[in-house]
């Protein structure tokens, strides 16, 4: 089975600014991975409300699935979901279930106009659970939209990837030397690729110390195909004499 191809919209300037590091790529990648889904691209954009719209647009269009982080709170610049609902040419609306939950969720008097909007998402969107602090992501179409602070945007995850459509867990084989360089490998590397066209085949130096070598990683979401590629791994780095070692090298910890 073909896996469907994702992408992911990092949004907030405050992440292309440099003062918060993001945290959720690794999360999502993982978790997709895992469902058998291809995160393909990941892209970080400001908070201009017509670059959100024709981004979102664009890749909706292009991917089976497209997920974004941030921009869905209480505060001014939080405009991601109006910028979905004008990508959609849908409404903003009181989302009534939303709404009960939060307003259940602060003291008598304290849920404001600004809490309020957490609870208005696009016409047509279901929410997606959010068991940190209840304020929902939403799903509309394949486009689905969730919060950027790191613990909240795992537990959507946790709660939204598992219920879509699963394909083979993307799986892989690696085998990893001491001593041997990425330039005696890049051609035979090369030929293997061009043999494996459907998986990803690559080389990764590493530093174990005062030990150094090279790592060779087969991954896909061919089982069948990604076991052959490891294979050929190995007696690649057999027939230049080096010692194959199966999994990942060691880590080097100060």
């Amino acid at each position: 089975m073909a896996s469907r191809t994702a992408c992911f919209l990092v949004i907030g300037n405050e992440i292309l600014s440099g003062r918060t590091q993001d945290a959720n790529v690794r999360v999502l990648a993982q978790a997709l991975n895992h469902q058998g889904i291809r995160l393909v691209e990941v892209r970080v954009i400001p908070d201009i409300p017509a670059h959100i719209i024709t981004t979102v647009n664009e890749c909706r269009a292009r991917f089976d699935l497209l997920f974004t982080s941030g921009g869905i709170g209480p505060t001014h610049d939080d405009i991601t979901a109006a910028c979905i609902a004008e990508a959609f040419n849908v409404p903003l609306i009181c989302h009534e279930e939303s709404f009960r939950q939060l307003e259940a969720l602060f003291p008598a008097g304290s849920f404001n106009k600004a809490r309020q909007r957490m609870a208005w998402l696009p016409q047509g969107a279901t929410p997606i659970k959010n068991s940190v602090s209840t304020a929902p992501g939403f799903s509309l179409g394949n486009v689905h939209v969730m919060a950027g602070v790191p613990r909240i945007f795992q537990a959507m995850v946790s709660w939204l990837i598992p219920q879509l459509e699963a394909g083979s867990p993307l799986s892989s084989v690696s085998w990893y030397s001491y001593d041997v360089y990425e330039g005696d490998l890049a051609e035979p590397l090369t030929a293997l690729q061009h043999n494996y066209p459907m998986l990803d085949i690559g080389s990764y130096p590493f530093d174990a110390g005062p030990k150094r070598g090279v790592a060779l990683v087969a991954k896909g979401y061919d089982d069948q195909a990604v076991s052959h590629a490891g294979a050929a791994l190995k007696h690649l780095l057999q027939g230049l004499g080096f010692t194959p070692l199966e999994g990942d090298p060691p880590r080097h910890t100060d």
